[in-house]
């Protein structure tokens, strides 16, 4: 079995510094917080958004609340394909701007809105500015493939540390400038990303490649392994984190406006821990090693928790694990597509992968929700360790990954 690598025009001159060298790190730094700002709009209305619902007219509706709150991530998978494909064909950069144009305009929507279905419409508009699969296709066309599961660790960490963010200053800025004021600040934050993108983050290399179809990227084995594997994790995180704030309450005695102790903690003690994986395995070309190993660490960490979600130091424990395990894939797989895709459909593969990601989130809110009221708890975790299970036995058997490839090559499984 082979893999064929894309042949990617490297962004930097014949003299390249071993390291990652300043327009890597300025490019990867600056789309990494784009990013950070697209789920911050996600994350902030999460932890208050039903408490203030219930101020509105038609706040009683729990299913129009949950749209509210699910829209975003719906319309971002619908989004992710056309923004992708219109990426590779108008620029990344344009792209991007015109997404957060999108953003901004769906935050000040909802934040003008006195109803529920008035903030279902700002979200839905929100999310329409599908840019993920745009940011990290710019991030792979300005970074070497050496350093390029470096650029997506930041990414992924900014991910985790928004995460953490929201759930600590979500209730302080609703007490303070209310629901309205949250998603105004996320718009002008939008417009504020617009600027960094125009004047900070770098133009992506002017290389002109044939045009291929997205049947092609369809098609493609090892790529369908990959999105396979962004639907599970992202399924597992959502419906873990169904149950496990409840455990938190019942088996830690922790309130709710205290779990950012042990989130804030574990998921930066875990983008730490997960560093020295990424960088052996790019420095010593054994990243299929780390990855399989990443996804046999989740596959564990869902196992434990179907057998010790009620012990709060193993439930502590296993999150800490679950976090090293998430960092470590996030970081991968969107490098891996870049790596994998053809060069003229990198964005197009990437708004693939960025498509099956916000499925994932959407399905394991609903699984996670659905089995934990007709079954019990522990049927999360049963079902999400199927999937991860079926996730490694696809991932043992996909081909090894290449250190780097400066021209075409052809890696021999």
């Amino acid at each position: 079995m082979t893999i064929a690598t894309s042949s990617d025009a490297s962004p930097l001159s014949e003299q390249e510094p071993a390291g990652m060298s300043r327009e890597e790190i300025s490019s990867s730094a600056s789309l990494a917080s784009i990013f950070a700002l697209r789920m911050l709009g996600l994350f902030l209305i999460l932890p208050v958004f039903a408490i203030h619902a219930k101020t509105l007219p038609d706040g009683d509706n729990a299913m129009l609340v949950g749209l509210a709150m699910g829209i975003y991530g719906l319309s971002q998978a619908f989004g992710q394909i056309p923004f992708g494909i219109a990426s590779d064909k108008f620029g990344r950069k344009r792209i991007i701007v015109i997404g957060l144009l999108l953003f901004a305009i769906g935050a000040f929507v909802a934040a003008s809105a006195t109803t529920v279905v008035g903030v279902i419409i700002g979200r839905g508009i929100q999310g329409a500015g599908a840019i993920s699969a745009a940011i990290t296709a710019l991030i792979a066309d300005t970074t070497r493939e050496e350093h390029r599961t470096k650029a997506m660790a930041m990414v992924g960490g900014s991910i985790g540390l928004t995460f953490a963010f929201s759930l600590v200053a979500a209730p302080l800025l609703y007490q303070s400038i209310g629901m309205s004021g949250i998603f105004a600040m996320t718009g002008i934050l939008s417009l504020l990303g617009i600027a960094v993108v125009l004047v900070i983050t770098p133009e992506a290399p002017a290389i002109r490649h044939a045009p291929v179809p997205l049947s092609v990227v369809l098609r493609n084995t090892e790529l369908m392994r990959l999105n396979y594997g962004v639907f599970a994790l992202h399924l597992t995180q959502m419906a873990m984190f169904v149950v496990v704030p409840a455990a938190l309450v019942q088996y830690a005695d922790l309130p709710v406006a205290a779990h950012w102790k042990v989130y804030l903690p574990v998921m930066f003690a875990s983008f730490i821990a997960m560093l020295p994986a990424i960088f052996i395995g790019e420095k010593f070309g054994k990243m299929k090693q780390v990855f399989v190993a990443a996804i046999a660490l989740l596959l564990v960490v869902e196992l434990g928790l179907w057998q010790y979600l009620q012990s709060p130091a193993m439930l502590v424990g296993l999150l800490f694990a679950f976090f090293i395990a998430f960092n470590i894939l996030e970081a991968c797989q969107p490098s891996l597509v870049s790596r994998i895709a053809p060069p003229a459909a990198k964005g197009a593969a990437l708004g693939v992968y960025n498509t099956l990601q916000a499925l994932g989130l959407f399905c394991g809110g609903l699984l996670g929700g659905w089995l934990k009221h007709s079954f019990n708890p522990s049927s999360v975790f049963i079902v999400s360790s199927v999937l991860t299970a079926v996730w490694l036995i696809i991932a043992i058997n996909m081909p090894n990954i290449p250190k780097r490839s400066k021209t075409a090559a052809t890696v021999k499984a």
